[in-house]
């Protein structure tokens, strides 16, 4: 039978627009069909790296595929996040990171090498309280001590970076309580810690996990944490509210995100994927003994959580005049 040419057309087109619709669902059924790649933007021995790992190993028994996770620091994390965002939209690579490459790097960087609309999240995972520390030799016992310190001669500050929640924190922290603080940069969180370990900075606002094991060892003096509920695993130590510094209440949110045109059917298998490895025991437990806090936040409900932080930190931002150093 000879079909008009039109018809034949019109055909061919339905066929077209039917494939392409049901790609998305074909893709979903097979994947992951081979190892994924988590794309960590910040450097190794972190508390975000350490979570990574964590996860990835749990993913890797519930897909049978491997997940290798990558650290591509630098630039607050905008480097990483550039990669994953011009990386195939296949789920096959993910970002695994903190909420500032979204909320803070925008407003405080001239120019950006991706926009936050080229990304979906997969999960808000986790999020952790930072923990005001101080180096024992200062002679600082207190959040009333630090802010008189930094009346006087002035502090010096360490970071995991420009852009960091650290720097973030000290920018809020200045002023909030009129001080003087000289920000100091490190490549990570961990080099941070050190540096208020050694003495090399007064003190430092900080990821808690990097922090609690050296203040259980007495070597840190902690003086309050930025959650709005005290520490876990450091009950003692009170609040930044209870401390009379409610404007230093903050936290930091640990993200996985993918490429925006990555297909909804692979986001779905993803957000399952990484609710599973998040709810294991042994994964609770280490959450725990981190002060991570489960968060669990998919779609509509993710996406707001970082716009409403991102709304804060420009206002923040704006108001203190933080730049990249």
């Amino acid at each position: 039978m000879n079909l008009p040419r039109r018809t034949l057309s019109y055909f061919s087109l339905a066929l077209c627009l039917a494939a392409s619709m049901s790609a998305p669902a074909v893709h979903a059924q097979t994947y992951p069909s081979k190892a994924i790649r988590f794309v960590n933007n910040f450097p190794a021995g972190g508390p975000s790296d350490f979570l990574a790992r964590t996860v990835a190993e749990a993913i890797t028994v519930n897909f049978k595929q491997p997940v290798v996770t990558e650290n591509k620091a630098g630039a607050g994390g905008n480097i990483g996040a550039d990669l994953v965002a011009k990386s195939p939209a296949d789920g096959y690579t993910v970002l695994f990171g903190i909420d500032t490459a979204f909320t803070v790097n925008p407003f405080i960087y001239k120019s950006m090498p991706f926009k936050p609309s080229d990304f979906k999240p997969i999960m808000v995972m986790v999020s952790s309280g930072l923990l005001v520390g101080a180096y024992p030799g200062s002679g600082i016992k207190s959040l009333k001590d630090l802010i008189a310190q930094g009346k006087g001669k002035g502090l010096n500050f360490s970071s995991g970076g420009s852009g960091s929640p650290g720097h973030l924190a000290s920018e809020i922290f200045m002023d909030a309580a009129d001080i003087k603080i000289q920000h100091v940069p490190y490549k990570g969180n961990t080099p941070a810690v050190l540096a208020v370990l050694s003495g090399e900075v007064d003190a430092g606002v900080l990821a808690t996990p990097g922090m609690l094991p050296h203040v259980k060892a007495g070597k840190i003096t902690a003086l309050a944490v930025t959650s709005r509920q005290r520490s876990r695993s450091a009950p003692e130590v009170p609040t930044v509210l209870e401390a009379g510094l409610k404007e230093l209440e903050l936290e930091v949110l640990y993200v996985a995100m993918v490429p925006a045109a990555t297909p909804e059917p692979v986001i779905q298998l993803l957000q399952k994927a990484f609710t599973d490895a998040l709810k294991r025991p042994d994964t609770q437990a280490q959450l725990a003994s981190m002060d991570l806090f489960y968060e669990g936040l998919i779609g509509p409900e993710a996406s707001k959580r970082i716009s409403d932080l991102s709304q804060r930190y420009e206002r923040i931002i704006k108001s203190t005049g933080m730049k990249v150093e």
